[in-house]
């Protein structure tokens, strides 16, 4: 018997094939769950639903997540489809390229709202659309990264926008325990995925990345696919509100420094 046998999984935010949303679903899938996925309009056809197909799924359905009703028109198709649901994946998060460059003061109003709308309030409202559908045990996972906790050039408005998110975890934790539903965060290194490209200086910071993280490594998709496969399964039955840190040990660093 395999970790998630019988288990159902949806997942928000596949990309393409590097994406790390990808990496998790080839995870939770080689350990027996039933994979769905949703991802924005533009995306279905060219990206998403061929590489839905190499996993078996047939569920794969388009989503605006700032708008609730497609969100619940997600969850009514899964309900219809699937039935009930034991992991949802939020791994969406989007600012202007604008608002990645520079200096974080000149960040605009409506630019804050819309990184804040779909990086973070998202997670709140796919969790309240699958929440009658998700079973005992079941766990929801997102993504964040360590531009939360510190300073990060150019992450700017993403670094809040992912800061609430670590807070709103927590708290759905919280709200969501007494239901025997466990929510939790991953942080994972750099990774060269189609969101970091929208990062100016990214290319530089992952090059030297694996010369001062402590694993001396840069981390894949199929790293953080494995911590996600943890998450989702019995073996993290008592963790949640967590954030998981996917990054070679860089997190614990005080001053990263390269060998002599």
């Amino acid at each position: 018997m395999t970790l998630l046998d019988g288990k159902k999984a949806l997942i928000f935010g596949v990309a393409n094939d590097h994406s790390i949303a990808w990496g998790i679903a080839q995870a939770l899938h080689a350990e027996g769950a039933t994979v769905g996925f949703s991802s924005v309009e533009s995306l279905i056809d060219k990206r998403v639903r061929p590489l839905a197909a190499r996993l078996g799924s047939t569920f794969v359905e388009p989503c605006d997540v700032q708008d609730d009703g497609q969100i619940h028109a997600v969850f009514d198709k899964w309900r219809d489809s699937e039935g009930e649901l034991d992991v949802l994946v939020h791994a969406l998060a989007f600012a202007r390229r604008e608002e990645l460059d520079g200096a974080f003061v000149d960040t605009s109003r409506d630019g804050f709202a819309l990184a804040l709308d779909v990086s973070c309030y998202s997670l709140l409202a796919l969790t309240r659309g699958a929440l009658p559908l998700l079973r005992p045990g079941a766990s929801i996972l997102t993504l964040t990264y360590y531009g939360a906790e510190k300073v990060v050039a150019h992450y700017n408005v993403m670094g809040v926008a992912k800061a609430a998110l670590e807070a709103s975890v927590r708290y759905l934790a919280a709200d969501l325990g007494p239901r025997a539903v466990r929510v939790n965060a991953i942080s994972a290194g750099p990774i060269r995925t189609l969101a970091a490209s929208g990062i100016a200086g990214f290319k530089s910071m992952y090059g030297s990345f694996r010369d001062v993280a402590p694993l001396r490594k840069n981390i894949t998709i199929d790293d953080v696919g494995r911590a996600a496969l943890f998450l989702a399964s019995d073996l993290s039955s008592a963790v949640t509100g967590e954030v998981l840190y996917v990054d070679g040990g860089f997190n614990i660093l005080g001053v990263p420094t390269r060998d002599e």
